[in-house]
């Protein structure tokens, strides 16, 4: 891949993300990369609809045919993945965030079809699905397709109007594994941006997803880097722990 090698997340970006929690930024991935990307996920949701076939189902643990896919940690399988995983532009923008250190913690697609009912995520902290003790860890969200309100972008509430850089209880909904520990009526900030651009946002932030509402599939890979490896609730190691970063040095 040609991931950029030579970029800087600007002073301001930094500013705004010890202030905010989050910042954006604009089509910074190359588009051969943000092809190699899009290929890469294409694959990967074939993979899901030839092993349904298999089973004969139409549901694949989180993923649901034509509708929904969930893929987690395929990089490992997919050496043009782990090598923007592991670029130049992901350590600026970890040493940018969480610092010198820093470590692969998780990393997945995620594609969000015409599904109007249940597709949306209510008001959570990624930290709000973390039982044990951590640092805060960062988030980079990239869109392969554009990013809008119609088709279900993410919407981030900044420190100061959700009152906490903390990471508070979540409570769980009924009938689901997910969390909200957001019950206010802030609308957020709708991250509306062109695909290739990455929306780097605190595991303390709040934010949620809207339903797509359009008839084309929505597109986004997520990585999230942590400065230590993170724990379950009885001390096992949660995700991963994998040495991207030591003291501001690419170790990987």
């Amino acid at each position: 891949m040609s991931v950029l090698t030579s970029f800087r997340v600007s002073d301001e970006q930094k500013r705004k993300y010890q202030e905010d929690g989050f910042f954006i930024l604009d089509r910074v991935i190359a588009e051969r990369d943000l092809e190699t990307l899009r290929s890469e996920c294409a694959e990967l949701i074939a993979a899901q609809d030839r092993e349904m076939d298999r089973l004969g189902v139409n549901e694949l643990n989180l993923s649901r045919r034509n509708s929904r896919y969930f893929v987690f940690l395929a990089y490992k399988e997919r050496r043009q993945l782990g090598e923007f995983i592991f670029s130049g532009l992901m350590a600026e923008i970890c040493k940018a965030t969480i610092g010198e250190n820093a470590m692969l913690f998780w990393e997945q697609f995620v594609i969000k079809g015409t599904e109007k009912a249940g597709s949306e995520f209510g008001w959570h902290q990624d930290s709000g699905y973390v039982d044990y003790k951590h640092k805060p860890y960062v988030n980079a969200w990239i869109p392969l397709d554009d990013a809008d309100e119609e088709n279900g972008t993410i919407y981030l509430l900044p420190y100061s109007v959700a009152g906490t850089r903390e990471k508070v209880e979540h409570k769980p909904l009924p009938n689901s594994n997910d969390r909200v520990g957001y019950f206010g009526n802030e609308p957020g900030i709708a991250a509306i941006c062109k695909a290739g651009s990455i929306v780097v946002f605190s595991s303390t932030v709040f934010h949620r997803s809207g339903p797509n509402l359009t008839n084309k599939m929505r597109r986004a890979y997520a990585i999230q880097y942590s400065p230590e490896p993170i724990l379950e609730a009885d001390g096992s190691l949660k995700g991963l722990a994998e040495d991207f970063l030591k003291n501001g040095k690419r170790v990987r």
